[in-house]
C-alpha cells in the first residue's frame, strides 16, 4: 500500500470514529467475536455483500450508505450486550440475528424499533442512535459542525444539537439527550 493509499485508510477510518464512534474493521470485529460469527454470515445478517463489509472493515470505503444496515448494525451492537450479560441465548441469539436480518430498519421514532424498555418504550441509546444515524445519512460530520458554526451566532441550541448529535460520540449524545427531558 502506497503512502496515498495509506493517507485516504487512515482518513475513512477517522471518518468512520466520527460516524459510528470507532472504526467499523474494530466494531465489526467484536460482533464477529461476540456472536460467534464469520465475515460472512456477519454480511448476510447486515444486508450487505461480502466484498462490501471488507471494504468498510479495512478502511477502503468510509460509509454504510443505507440507514436501515445501520440500525442492523445497531441492533447486533444491542445484542451481543444480551449475549454478554446472559439474558439471551446463543439460540434465542441466532433466532434474533434471522429476525434483525429481515429487518427493514423500522424507525424507533415511529414506535417500529425492535428494541424497547419493559415499559415498550425505545431505549435512550437507540433512539439517539437513530438521530445519529439519519444525521449522517445525510452529510459528513466535517459538513454538520460547518452548519453547526453557521448557525451558532443566531441559533446556538440548534448548533449544539448539530454538533452533538451529527458529529459527536454516543455517549455524549445521551448525555445531551437525556439532559433535555422534561
Amino acid at each position: 500500500m502506497d503512502a496515498a493509499q495509506q493517507e485516504a485508510t487512515a482518513r475513512a477510518r477517522e471518518l468512520q470514529r466520527s460516524w459510528y464512534g470507532e472504526p467499523l474493521g474494530a466494531l465489526f470485529r467484536r460482533l464477529i467475536d461476540d456472536l460467534g460469527l464469520n465475515q460472512a454470515r456477519l454480511a448476510a445478517v447486515l444486508g450487505l455483500s461480502a466484498p462490501m463489509l471488507s471494504q468498510l472493515m479495512s478502511g477502503q470505503r468510509a460509509k454504510i450508505g443505507n440507514p436501515a444496515v445501520v440500525q442492523r448494525v445497531q441492533a447486533l451492537q444491542e445484542l451481543a450486550v444480551q449475549v454478554a450479560d446472559g439474558s439471551v441465548s446463543a439460540a434465542e441469539a441466532t433466532d434474533r440475528m434471522d429476525e434483525i436480518k429481515k429487518s427493514q430498519g423500522g424507525s424507533v421514532l415511529t414506535g417500529t424499533g425492535q428494541t424497547t424498555t419493559g415499559s415498550g418504550a425505545p431505549t435512550v441509546r437507540r433512539v439517539v442512535r437513530e438521530i445519529q444515524s439519519l444525521l449522517r445519512s445525510v452529510a459528513a460530520a466535517g459538513d454538520i459542525i460547518d452548519a453547526a458554526d453557521s448557525l451558532a451566532p443566531a441559533h446556538p441550541e440548534l448548533a449544539e444539537f448539530l454538533r452533538v448529535y451529527g458529529a459527536g460520540r454516543t455517549a455524549e449524545a445521551v448525555a445531551h439527550y437525556e439532559s433535555h427531558q422534561n
